[in-house]
């Protein structure tokens, strides 16, 4: 995995809290991780026996034939040899961390691959979003490299976990995947609702704004809702590039709030009155949306958003331009009340429990 802790991005947020949640189960955990640029951590001394780091192979010297980069760049000789220290069970975290799964000498361990996406559709869709050139050829080869890589491990490692339903139903329907299941993501450890009543100030999209679907999703929404509509949206991420900058301070009643710190982007969900997060991307589940449940008013969205996520009926789902106009309208004048929040806490406590995860992946590991 990536060193998965200041916990500053959806990614890392099911990497972190998975930690404390299996520490608290008497798990012993040995947590290896690649830096990608970010800083050692002490804080996951915390949880952790040892904690090992990692640099992946960059640029050319990570491409192996016949292996999507996202594999090949992550295959690291010292954490082989970690690994073969031992005889523990082995966790990877997403397909991009499964190398391992093709080398003989890893043939009889425990093995446990945990799916973030169906990577091959994901990054299809990356493809389909970005608008560069050179990402595009990246995006369609990996796409390509990774339709045949996820179809050649889904009976090598012991299990599968996916994030979804629909994930789950992917590998298991289209790939063939005979030891796939379903586990919920882990998050903040005591998660509650912390959805304000009343009226909020404006629409709200957050995410990472360098990442191509996202800032599809942000262009299309900029020029085909707030276009008409005059109603106060703020959209609030990491790293915008200038053309969406140049695109948000075009229209009146727009702002962009770029890399805004943890409690500043909590402080701006917590006052939005309504989050509207469509989504080009059809696989993983968006730990946006579980934030603006958790914390936030309305939540309008598309489909792609929540299929599969079970989260379908606490949010208002727009299936084109003009309904999100319409729902927006219904709803920018409408309070929050209790009784929704009362709904949310719920459902999402059924759904989302770090307690229940952990006692289920140590049952399904060590089978007690």
């Amino acid at each position: 995995m990536t060193v998965p802790y200041p916990v500053d991005y959806g990614g890392v947020v099911d990497l972190f809290y998975k930690l404390p949640a299996l520490h608290k189960q008497g798990v012993s955990i040995h947590l290896h991780c690649f830096r990608n640029n970010r800083p050692e951590q002490e804080k996951l001394n915390d949880y952790c026996v040892s904690v090992n780091y990692y640099d992946r192979q960059i640029g050319h010297k990570g491409f192996m034939p016949g292996l999507p980069y996202m594999v090949s760049s992550r295959k690291n000789e010292e954490l082989l040899d970690n690994l073969l220290k031992d005889d523990y069970p082995i966790l990877m975290e997403g397909v991009q961390c499964t190398w391992l799964l093709n080398d003989k000498r890893f043939a009889n361990r425990n093995t446990y691959v945990r799916i973030h996406n169906v990577e091959q559709d994901y990054y299809y869709q990356l493809f389909e979003s970005a608008n560069s050139l050179l990402h595009k050829i990246y995006y369609r080869w990996e796409s390509y490299q990774l339709k045949k890589y996820e179809q050649s491990i889904v009976s090598k490692a012991t299990a599968f976990w996916g994030v979804t339903e629909k994930d789950v139903a992917v590998y298991r329907n289209r790939l063939g995947c005979k030891t796939i299941d379903y586990l919920p993501v882990y998050l903040p450890e005591n998660q509650d609702i912390k959805c304000r009543e009343g009226k909020g100030n404006y629409c709200l999209y957050h995410g990472d704004l360098s990442v191509d679907t996202n800032e599809k999703a942000v262009i299309w929404l900029l020029e085909n809702v707030f276009n008409i509509i005059q109603v106060p949206f703020v959209i609030a991420g990491k790293n915008p590039s200038a053309r969406l900058e140049k695109m948000a301070h075009a229209q009146d009643y727009t702002c962009l709030v770029a890399n805004p710190g943890e409690r500043e982007m909590q402080d701006m969900v917590s006052k939005a009155h309504i989050h509207i997060l469509p989504s080009f991307s059809k696989t993983g589940i968006k730990l946006k949306l579980l934030n603006a449940l958790f914390n936030g008013r309305y939540v309008i969205v598309n489909k792609h958003t929540v299929d599969g996520s079970g989260l379908e009926e606490l949010c208002t789902v727009a299936g084109n331009a003009s309904e999100f106009r319409e729902h927006i309208k219904n709803l920018f004048d409408t309070p929050f009340h209790e009784k929704q929040s009362l709904h949310r806490k719920n459902l999402l406590g059924t759904i989302f429990s770090n307690e229940r995860n952990a006692i289920q992946q140590v049952q399904w590991i060590w089978g007690v």
